[in-house]
């Protein structure tokens, strides 16, 4: 079966061309609506000017008495003057009789199917208006019975005006309408199809970039001139550019950090699999115990990526209003149940938040966890929970305290990094996701991680978010 080809206009034609049949239609009607109006008003100033003739005619009728028809119909035309397009004619017994000395606009002694007509149509006392239509145009015509005494032949006095004629100069004038018309669509193609290039430039670039873009070369951004909708668009595009671009640098590090945290369990169980003497008991059951070691790592590492993934998708995160006196005395108990620390609830804040109680029950237990690994032993933990007011807008804050090494200012930043785990009196265990989590979490509430540290004196972990709901549309990213 063949397919069907689709013939494709680009939508700077469709523009054009909707414009112009728009612009046509409306210069049609406006232009015909004028015709027609004029016709109109012509028209009637004809039958004005025959009912005029009529009065006339009864006036010179009634001046003096005739002695015959062809007297009355003579002195009617000698005193009635024609106008350019008129023509008068006297008819007695059917036949024309009385004609003009001088030349009129229009000659009706010959028009024998006309004459016909009239002596058709006429009975005494009765005044004819009407419209004939033959080989010479249209006429708009009169016909008067006239009587004299004494005389007993019949008599008409006929006056007609071509309508063609009168017609004449409004058709002149359409004509010159539609040359002009004509003009202004050729005017009004050439302007739209400059102006709908102009206005459509934004896209081309969109669609030359979209073209030129690649999943090694996400940089390149489009050009943004003036405040339309189109440039609206472009903008808009641009943003979802750089959230590509920051999703794909994202995956990157990311598979990075993985292939590299990957490499170090990798090697060390390749290496002591190629060592093994499988006839040495001891060292098998050491190996196997070593391998299971770091089999359980890689999962643990596998298992906090999924994790962080979800939490970034927002797929593991249920908002709902939450106590947040009884969230912070759960977490409480909870930690309370970790032996060898000597775990202080300091303040409670009395007050309702919009969150997923599990998932800010999880970044607080990882801060209080690494509070009480790197901790100085025997120190007690603090944790609280308050309402903090800026700027007109409350902030709930769930915080850990502990009195340990502290850490370095310059480190600050990086242990929030993925895989970043800092030695300098914090550990080397983990696999450098805990506080990354936290932070995903935390951005996910559109709210934020914020850390006071000293060297030698402890450090303080607050977990900041906003305590009323989000707003409709709003995502962490915008946050951030």
């Amino acid at each position: 079966m063949t397919r069907r080809r689709t013939i494709t206009v680009s939508v700077r034609v469709r523009i054009l061309a909707a414009m112009l049949v728009v612009a046509a239609a409306g210069m049609t009607v406006a232009g015909g609506t004028a015709f027609l109006v004029q016709r109109q008003r012509v028209l009637a100033q004809v039958d004005t000017r025959l009912e005029d003739t009529a009065s006339r005619l009864r006036t010179i009728a009634a001046d003096k008495e005739y002695a015959s028809i062809r007297e009355l119909l003579t002195a009617a035309i000698q005193q009635i003057t024609p106008d350019t397009n008129e023509g008068i004619l006297g008819i007695i017994d059917g036949k024309p009789a009385v004609v003009p000395g001088s030349q009129v606009g229009v000659s009706l002694e010959n028009q024998t199917a006309f004459i016909t007509r009239i002596n058709r149509e006429t009975r005494p006392g009765a005044v004819v208006l009407g419209t004939d239509v033959g080989p010479r145009g249209a006429l708009r015509y009169l016909a008067v019975p006239v009587r004299a005494s004494g005389d007993g032949a019949t008599g008409v006095y006929v006056a007609a005006y071509s309508i063609d004629a009168e017609l004449l100069p409004i058709a002149g004038g359409f004509q010159t309408f539609l040359l002009v018309a004509a003009a202004a669509l050729v005017a009004v193609g050439l302007v739209g199809w400059f102006v709908a290039g102009r206005l459509l430039k934004p896209l081309r670039f969109l669609r030359d970039t979209a073209r030129r873009i690649t999943g090694s070369d996400l940089v390149e951004r489009i050009p943004v001139a003036g405040g339309d909708d189109v440039s609206e668009l472009t903008v808009t595009v641009n943003e979802m550019l750089d959230r590509l671009q920051t999703s794909l640098e994202g995956q990157r590090q990311l598979l990075d950090d993985v292939g590299h945290e990957l490499k170090t369990p990798i090697t060390i169980v390749r290496g002591q699999l190629e060592l093994l003497d499988v006839g040495d008991a001891t060292q098998v059951a050491e190996i196997r115990t070593l391998v299971i070691d770091e089999l359980d790592r890689m999962n643990l590492l596998v298992a906090d990526i999924s994790l962080l993934a979800s939490v970034q998708r927002l797929s593991g995160v249920t908002i709902e209003a939450t106590d947040v006196r009884n969230l912070t005395e759960t977490v409480y108990r909870k930690l309370s149940a970790i032996p060898g620390r000597d775990w202080r609830l300091m303040e409670t804040a009395d007050a309702v938040a919009e969150l997923d109680p599990a998932r800010i029950t999880q970044a607080w237990i990882q801060l209080a966890s690494n509070a009480n690994r790197h901790g100085t032993p025997g120190l007690p933990i603090e944790i609280g929970s308050r309402v903090v007011e800026d700027l007109g807008e409350e902030f709930l804050e769930l915080w850990v305290t502990d009195f340990g090494p502290g850490i370095a200012p310059e480190a600050h930043e990086r242990i929030f990094e993925r895989f970043r785990r800092e030695g300098e009196g914090r550990g080397e265990s983990g696999a450098g996701l805990g506080l990354a989590i936290v932070t995903t979490i935390l951005h996910a509430h559109r709210g934020v991680v914020r850390l006071e540290s000293a060297p030698a004196i402890g450090s303080t972990f607050t977990l900041e978010l906003p305590l009323g709901p989000a707003l409709p549309g709003e995502t962490s990213e915008e946050q951030e």
